[in-house]
């Protein structure tokens, strides 16, 4: 595929994904009465669904990574070339933004915003370095062994990890700093994106060098 095509599944991707995970946290705080439990099912559901169904239908374009770590992490694996990265990681980031700002349009909010909702802790950091190395081993894991599974096991993961972890799984590096512009009930308190970032990578990172090891490249005899 054309670097602009490539570029614009990545862009229509994040824009979709934080639409989603923002637009349903709005309407999920508008419908639970005060039902915090309620209103994060009603956010993860959405979050995990939309996910299959891009990852279907944009990943024969650009891999649909929708997420910067993951794009460093096939650049490490030597699977996407080292030149596409900043275009990805770009039009990640101008996507999530997007998707922010048109889930605050769509329900009549203002545009612009700066979250206040405080993210911080060791606990949090932690439960990000665990979601993001969660994610990494599932798509590398189906990659080796399930390659049509992967848009079912990223959205199911996800899922999951809303759940079990103490962050609800941001993890992406897009999505966090997406998220910290929107004081909705999705939203990350700017203080709160380097660590979370930071703890995204670390756990990328590590997923990236076990997989290497876990699922070694097959070479012809």
């Amino acid at each position: 595929m054309s670097l602009p095509r490539r570029a614009t599944a990545e862009f229509l991707g994040s824009a979709f994904l934080l639409a989603t995970v923002i637009g349903s946290g709005i309407m999920a705080a508008r419908v639970a009465g005060g039902n915090g439990a309620l209103a994060l099912l009603c956010n993860t559901i959405p979050t995990g669904a939309i996910l299959v169904v891009l990852i279907l239908i944009f990943g024969p374009v650009s891999g649909a990574h929708f997420n910067p770590v993951v794009t460093l992490a096939f650049v490490l694996r030597r699977t996407l070339p080292v030149g596409l990265a900043p275009v990805y990681l770009a039009a990640q980031l101008a996507g999530a933004v997007v998707g922010a700002f048109a889930a605050h349009l769509m329900f009549e909010l203002p545009m612009l915003q700066i979250a206040s909702t405080a993210r911080v802790g060791a606990g949090q950091w932690l439960a990000e370095a665990v979601a993001t190395f969660g994610l990494l081993l599932t798509i590398f894991g189906c990659l080796t062994a399930a390659r049509d599974a992967v848009p079912y096991a990223v959205g199911l993961y996800i899922t999951a990890a809303y759940w079990f972890t103490a962050s609800t799984s941001f993890a992406n590096p897009a999505v966090t700093v997406a998220r910290a512009l929107s004081d909705t009930f999705a939203g990350i308190a700017p203080g709160g994106v380097i660590p979370f970032v930071a703890a995204q990578l670390s756990g990328a990172l590590a997923a990236t060098l076990l997989a290497i090891w876990l699922w070694p490249e097959r070479k012809p005899a």
